[in-house]
């Protein structure tokens, strides 16, 4: 299943664009754009109720091309993934950009995610007989400050 899912317009803001394909079984999206109050957080809850009412358990959000990510888009990734868990699922984070992980540290949401590098990673992770390499996120924060320093 393949072909943009949602596209959302937000004057004067980039555009979140929702490609959704499958990877091993996993639905796995590929978001573009800015997960920002308005259409674009609204655009990603939609999706995920459509897909858990679907029947879909695991879902991994492939977030290399998200530049931005508010309060409101992090409400909804929690909202997400807190009506996939209800339903025995979870969603995955994969390729967050440095600022988008901070701010996953900064609101102490690292614990409430499951944050992979790599998109294998985090589709193995839906498989409980798979070796799964897990993302150490405050290791990767205290590396970027030392590069800065």
């Amino acid at each position: 299943m393949t072909g943009a899912a949602a596209l959302c317009h937000n004057p004067g803001q980039m555009s979140l664009e929702i490609e959704q394909r499958e990877n091993e079984g996993i639905v796995v999206l590929d978001l573009k754009g800015r997960i920002t109050v308005g259409p674009g957080a609204g655009a990603i809850r939609e999706k995920v109720t459509e897909l858990n009412a679907a029947g879909v358990r695991n879902i991994v959000l492939e977030l290399k091309d998200v530049d931005f990510i508010d309060s409101t888009g992090l409400g909804a990734l929690v909202m997400c993934a807190t009506s996939l868990r209800r339903n025995g699922g979870n969603i995955k984070l994969v390729n967050l950009n440095r600022r988008n992980l901070e701010l996953l540290v900064m609101t102490k949401l690292e614990t409430v995610f499951e944050v992979f590098a790599d998109e294998q990673d985090a589709v193995n992770s839906c498989y409980p007989d798979r070796k799964v390499k897990t993302f150490d996120i405050l290791d990767f924060v205290k590396k970027m400050k030392s590069a800065e320093e």
